[in-house]
């Protein structure tokens, strides 16, 4: 009887096997925790695939800078040395000349998670996505790492004159630099794996930051206080090698395709609800968490902002027309 199991737990085995084994392996990184929400987007794209290919194709996602930061990431993407990434979405202007991606974070443009959800879910979004092909890369959708707020290791920011010096870690593209010396700061560009011991060295005095980041870099540890001020979100960009898509059989390529567009309204309904959630674990850690008094006042001050950022490409200006007319 024995015997008889061993053969029979072997055949079932042979069977299974080529269910359970990848035709394809792809390596998808990105540049946060494992625990972030962009990890979590990518978990959610990779089960999707998987499900759509019945396991043909395995996303394995690699987080915590295991394949490099985010500009390394893009790089790697664009050279085909890396499968796929998530990047954000500051690094496309930054790193590539993807100008078009400003677009996803124009200061107080867009006021909801769910609004971004619809926006990037439009054909506006399709079109900046399509765009990174000249890049060598196929976008694939848009993933959320939250609402970005000012956190501060030295004081409780209540009004527009409290950024007055502060130094603020910023990505060093225009765009961010232009919207911080609008209220004040200080911008300084520093790489995202430095900011904590940034803030711990004194080195800058706050960052602009979503709060999913400030739990899962341990960046409470070194600053205390947080200003709710909501001024953009901070979508990812899925990305893969343009030439590695290119060579998969055409009905893979359509799978991956509807896994990344079919998964952003669901990332962004789960960053919305951690959102709350996030918030109460940080004061339990002893942050303080405030409002901005004369937000109104940054928003004004911002607002020339959009227009001057309408003219540098006209995918940037198509999507703050579909925005506005959302708002």
């Amino acid at each position: 009887m024995t015997v008889l199991r061993t053969i029979v737990a072997l055949m079932v085995l042979s069977m299974a096997w080529p269910a359970m084994a990848a035709d394809t392996l792809l390596r998808f990184g990105h540049a946060a925790s494992s625990r972030h929400l962009f990890h979590d987007g990518l978990e959610m794209f990779a089960r999707a695939v998987a499900e759509k290919t019945g396991g043909a194709v395995e996303i394995q996602v690699h987080g915590d800078r295991q394949l490099g930061d985010d500009k390394q990431l893009l790089e790697g993407v664009q050279l085909g040395t890396i499968d796929g990434a998530l990047v954000s979405s500051p690094t496309f202007p930054l790193a590539a000349g993807a100008e078009a991606i400003s677009a996803l974070q124009l200061p107080f443009l867009v006021t909801s998670y769910d609004q971004m959800a619809d926006l990037l879910t439009s054909e506006v979004a399709q079109k900046m996505l399509d765009s990174l092909s000249e890049k060598n890369m196929k976008g694939l959708g848009f993933y959320e790492a939250g609402l970005r707020h000012f956190l501060s290791r030295t004081k409780q920011v209540r009004t527009i004159e409290d950024f007055s010096g502060q130094k603020t870690r910023i990505v060093p593209i225009p765009l961010h630099k232009r919207t911080w010396e609008a209220v004040g700061a200080n911008p300084i560009g520093m790489a995202y794996g430095e900011v904590y011991s940034g803030l711990e060295t004194g080195t800058i005095d706050a960052v602009e930051i979503n709060l999913s980041s400030i739990q899962t870099e341990s960046l409470y540890q070194n600053a205390k206080y947080v200003t709710l001020t909501g001024h953009y979100f901070w979508p990812g960009v899925v990305v893969m090698n343009q030439a590695k898509f290119d060579a998969l059989p055409e009905d893979v390529q359509q799978a991956i395709v509807e896994a990344g567009h079919e998964t952003i309204r669901m990332h962004y309904e789960h960053a919305r609800n951690q959102e709350d959630e996030t918030a109460e674990f940080l004061k339990s850690q002893g942050v303080t968490i405030g409002e901005l008094e004369d937000l109104e006042t940054m928003k004004e001050r911002m607002e020339p902002i959009l227009e001057e950022w309408a003219g540098k490409d006209p995918l940037i200006r198509e999507f703050i027309d579909l925005a506005r007319q959302g708002s």
